[in-house]
């Protein structure tokens, strides 16, 4: 897979020699405008707040003003794409959790020549909807390295929960999962609660670990889901084993701890950094990065042999 995408790694260069270039003087008389359209909120969901940290470290280095917001209703998403476009923003960066409901917003935008980046979401339809390239992880290659893991420690039968309705993203994580894992997977929803109700997230988990000891593993897709299985686990009086995706400090406690397997890695500060450069470089000097490729920020793997390494920079709010 490395060897037929554009790999983070191949943008270093490409940074450094910016960081010399940024502080010259714009073309434009005003400052660059971008608008990030995401499927949560920002200021409700800690993997979306390392996001838009990224997206402002860089609009501040690259003196662009950066309009952000997200919701996981897509209807309210795509509303504010279709918002951006009417403000006449320079470039927009959008997730497509929900394909369906955020094509129309997003060929708007194309058709009124402004550029889009996706991120996180939406690796398998930005060409067709017209985005300059796609940032983030192949969700199904990162649910495959997870049921890799679980083989290795011997789990027999895997919950993956499920915390979003209509997100693609995430049954594609349970499909690679299923893929590579000898053992069972069953998904679980609890969408009803999710991130807005964890004690009811919490309560669902306990449940069906209890009406189900077959269950010897969890996967969950999200670091808050990851904590509220983990407290799940110990009402329940069980010892499954624990993974999740993405990190926190919270996740990486747990790894520390010993109450939690290992955490895929996305970068996702990466995800709200990189495409605010990409777009001042393609306002500024036409570039375009990836050749028609995505940009893959992961997946890697933290479990406690690495999880030190990277607990300070999650504190700061940038892992």
């Amino acid at each position: 897979m490395r060897s037929k995408v554009f790999s983070v790694l191949a943008v270093v260069l490409l940074l450094s020699l910016l960081a010399v270039w940024a502080p010259m003087p714009v073309m434009a008389q005003k400052p660059l405008t971008f608008g990030m359209a995401v499927h949560a909120n920002p200021a409700e969901d800690a993997f979306w707040a390392v996001v838009e940290k990224g997206a402002r470290d860089a609009a501040a280095t690259f003196g662009v003003e950066l309009k952000s917001g997200g919701s996981g209703d897509p209807v309210e998403q795509s509303q504010l794409v279709e918002n951006y476009v009417a403000a006449k923003v320079d470039g927009i960066i959008v997730s497509l959790a929900n394909p369906d409901a955020l094509k129309d917003a997003v060929k708007k935008a194309v058709d009124a020549g402004i550029p889009v980046i996706t991120i996180n979401s939406g690796v398998d339809v930005y060409k067709e909807l017209g985005a300059l390239t796609h940032i983030g992880q192949t969700e199904f290659v990162a649910g495959q390295g997870a049921g890799e893991k679980f083989n290795a420690a011997g789990a027999k039968k895997v919950l993956c929960v499920i915390h979003e309705e209509a997100n693609i993203g995430l049954e594609q994580r349970c499909d690679g999962l299923k893929d590579t894992f000898k053992g069972e997977v069953e998904r679980f929803n609890v969408a009803t609660t999710g991130v807005r109700d964890v004690a009811g997230t919490v309560s669902a988990i306990q449940n069906k670990l209890i009406s189900d000891p077959s269950i010897d593993a969890v996967m969950s897709l999200n670091p808050v889901i990851a904590m509220a299985a983990r407290d799940a686990i110990k009402a329940a009086g069980g010892k499954q084993m624990l993974a999740t995706f993405d990190l926190s400090p919270d996740v990486l406690a747990a790894i520390e701890a010993g109450e939690m397997l290992f955490a895929i890695d996305q970068q996702q500060y990466l995800q709200g950094y990189l495409p605010v450069v990409f777009l001042y470089l393609y306002k500024t000097n036409l570039n375009t990065v990836g050749g028609g490729l995505p940009v893959l920020t992961g997946p890697g793997f933290v479990d406690k042999s690495n999880a030190a390494q990277v607990k300070d920079l999650a504190a700061k709010g940038t892992r």
